[in-house]
């Protein structure tokens, strides 16, 4: 099985592109970066049937993998969605990375909240209970570390086609008509309304 690069989408909301590369990754390519993040979409998930393959690989430039993993999991215990792949999650660490590439006081504050939060719980965050993760994190919360990796989760994990796969949001209409023939009525989280909750569409 060949291992799919990540990457995150271009364009914004609007972009119809998704954060998985079609491109595998050479030996060579595997083996140059700082870190890597790797992991396998589980098998019947919709974002599983989205991607072109069920592995993935996140090449890290300025990062360790030690350092992408425990960012991994802190972007989890801030933003904790159990329907979203770590797939979804490796896109906040590839923004962040690109951070830390660019501005090396980015790197170091990342690199010491990192320790910092191994320290909080005993050794590893990426590997300590889920009570522990959140102490540790509510511990630092308003902090310039805390700071920094809870305002790249917004557009990192929820700008992006595979977590709108997994929420079920169909992704901008206007280009394709709007929302009146194309998911306007396929609302699956919340009951249906009574049919004199609201008048019948104007079609047109």
């Amino acid at each position: 099985m060949q291992a799919i690069r990540i990457a995150t989408a271009s364009g914004g909301a609007a972009s119809a592109a998704s954060p998985l590369q079609q491109a595998p990754l050479t030996r060579r390519e595997f083996l140059k970066g700082t870190g890597m993040l790797l992991g396998t979409l589980a098998i019947g998930t919709p974002i599983a049937a989205l991607a072109p393959s069920r592995a993935w690989a996140l090449e890290l430039k300025a990062l360790d993998t030690a350092t992408g993993d425990t960012l991994l999991k802190f972007g989890r215990v801030l933003y904790p969605h159990p329907q979203l792949p770590d797939a979804v999650y490796a896109l906040l660490v590839k923004d962040l990375d690109a951070m830390a590439a660019g501005d090396p006081k980015v790197a170091q504050q990342l690199r010491d909240g990192v320790a910092g939060l191994d320290r909080a719980t005993g050794g590893a965050f990426a590997k300590a209970k889920p009570a522990a993760q959140l102490a540790a994190v509510k511990a630092i919360e308003g902090k310039p570390f805390f700071a920094t990796v809870r305002g790249k989760c917004v557009t990192a994990l929820y700008d992006n086609e595979m977590a709108w796969t997994a929420f079920g949001y169909p992704g901008e209409s206007f280009s394709k008509g709007g929302y009146i023939r194309r998911g306007f009525q396929d609302l699956k989280w919340l009951p249906d309304p009574p049919a004199d909750a609201s008048p019948p569409p104007l079609l047109g």
